[in-house]
């Protein structure tokens, strides 16, 4: 699974109605509305690059409202829960 988190610049009047928009689109995990340099951002995942290149530009840059996008596509994940449940392996209660 290829994860890829989204910066999107959007006009102000249509923060809420983009933001509802992109939540919808399948293969979008989560949108956040945030200040500072960009209005939203949102999290994507899908099973090939290819996809990448159909639902950003394709479908989340034609919200209306959109303005422009960034893309960063994730190497690896880190997070608390995935240390301690590595850690846990082999350990008996």
């Amino acid at each position: 699974m290829i994860t890829a988190i989204v910066l999107i610049q959007v006009e102000a009047d249509a923060i809420p109605d983009a933001a509802q928009a992109i939540a919808d689109i399948d293969g979008v995990g989560e949108v956040y509305s945030c200040a500072g340099d960009v209005d939203l951002i949102a999290t994507v995942k899908v099973s090939a690059h290819e996809e990448l290149a159909d639902l950003i530009p394709g479908r989340i840059g034609k919200v209306p409202g959109v303005l422009d996008t960034v893309t960063h596509i994730a190497f690896r994940s880190y997070s608390r829960a995935d240390t301690e449940q590595a850690f846990a392996i082999g350990a008996e209660d």
